[in-house]
């Protein structure tokens, strides 16, 4: 199948990371469906998009919600799952709200599982799945114990199906710090002195940008010997400079 025929079925792909990325494989080639909660928001991203973007309402919490929208997508042949979440479980492990912190998992982690094993009957069994994770997982950062938890477990899954539902290509992309609406939970000033500080410790000596990311999803789906890997996309923060 080449790629002009292909298709791509972004899940939180509404916004930031997932945006960007449905708009890179579109440009690729790829027909592309985007995934969210939110119909507003799913079609103010299409509208930005020129309507080169399919959408469908997802709920990942309910699955109901995630069995009628792989029905409606059909089958396709490459997954990525860019749903967001965990900034609840920021701050010292000591303070951390445990109840919060199972929510946040539910919200990203087990997000992720119930998407990534309902699209497995639709998914083209040579085709790609690809998770996005956070680079906090491969980081010793105090702080970060909970978002750091959420990435780890779902980069260690995604190289345990590379080897168990092969042929299918399983990787996960892992971001550093990106300038997303993921940030947008920050007023306007204390986000820009978080950037700013954190800056000073990325070789590249600044944020990301979600493009950026989207650029690194976009080759491990069109690599077609890249499987079990997890491609770190962060500037060099986690290199410990």
């Amino acid at each position: 199948m080449s790629a002009q025929q292909s298709h791509a079925f972004v899940i939180g792909g509404s916004s930031g990371i997932g945006l960007a990325t449905a708009r890179r494989l579109s440009a690729d080639g790829l027909r592309v469906t985007i995934a969210g909660r939110d119909p507003a928001k799913l079609a103010a991203a299409a509208a930005e998009a020129g309507g080169t973007l399919v959408t469908v309402v997802l709920d990942a919490s309910d699955p109901a919600s995630v069995a009628a929208a792989f029905e409606q997508v059909g089958s396709f042949d490459h997954l990525v799952l860019a749903l967001g979440g965990s900034q609840g479980v920021l701050g010292p492990f000591a303070e951390l709200d445990l109840a919060t912190f199972r929510q946040a998992f539910e919200g990203k982690f087990w997000a992720h599982l119930a998407c990534a094993q309902a699209a497995l009957p639709q998914l083209r069994r040579d085709g790609s799945m690809t998770f996005v994770s956070a680079v906090s997982a491969r980081m010793a950062t105090p702080g970060l114990a909970g978002v750091a938890a959420i990435n780890g477990a779902i980069e260690t899954v995604a190289r345990i199906l590379a080897a168990e539902l092969k042929p299918l290509r399983v990787n996960a992309v892992s971001p550093g710090l990106i300038d997303t609406p993921w940030w947008d939970f920050l007023p306007q000033d204390q986000k820009q002195a978080t950037f700013a500080a954190y800056a000073e410790k990325i070789p590249v000596g600044r944020p990301g940008r979600a493009e950026e990311v989207a650029a690194a999803i976009a080759f491990v789906i069109g690599n077609g010997y890249m499987t079990g890997h997890t491609l770190v996309c962060d500037g060099g923060i986690s290199l410990g400079t």
